[in-house]
């Protein structure tokens, strides 16, 4: 067994905007694919033109597409009732960034795509992110890095934005 010890950087934007307007405002800066026909579109693509043109389709403008989302905030809300925090987790990214991370870094797929939190608090909506690069630093691949910055630069324009 080996044993890697990660120091994990986390980015919060607290907002003081509703909670849905924070959502609404952040996804409308990502592309929300149907994955059903996403996935087939990546089992059939004949050529890495083809992959790529596919993942430009289902990208929005902040160049990332949401693959999940998770209500955590439906669990909360069992306990105390409609009045609970909302909280949210999505799961988003872009393929071909995944793509030159993975390849130089394997262990970069336990990371891909990434996770935004959004969650509801007395003091505003925090949308939280932990950065891919402080997730790669420790592997030391200086072209894995260089990618997790500009993916870790979309996302915290995406954050700051919606924010805002």
């Amino acid at each position: 067994m080996a044993a890697r010890s990660v120091t994990v950087q986390r980015l919060t934007f607290i907002s003081q905007r509703p909670f849905k307007e924070v959502l609404d405002r952040l996804s409308s800066k990502i592309g929300h694919p149907d994955m059903r026909s996403f996935k087939q579109g990546i089992s059939t693509a004949a050529t890495e033109e083809e992959l790529e043109l596919l993942v430009h389709r289902a990208v929005g403008p902040a160049d990332l597409m949401e693959f999940h989302r998770l209500d955590l905030g439906e669990v909360l809300r069992k306990e105390p009732g409609p009045k609970a925090r909302q909280s949210l987790r999505l799961l988003v990214g872009n393929p071909l960034i995944m793509k030159q991370m993975v390849k130089r870094v394997p262990d970069a797929g336990s990371y891909a795509p990434v996770t935004l939190l959004l969650d509801e608090r007395a003091d505003g909506v925090h949308l939280t992110y932990d950065t891919m690069a402080s997730y790669l630093a420790p592997y030391g691949e200086s072209e894995a890095l260089k990618v997790a910055r500009d993916l870790d630069n979309k996302v915290e324009a995406l954050l700051a934005e919606a924010a805002d």
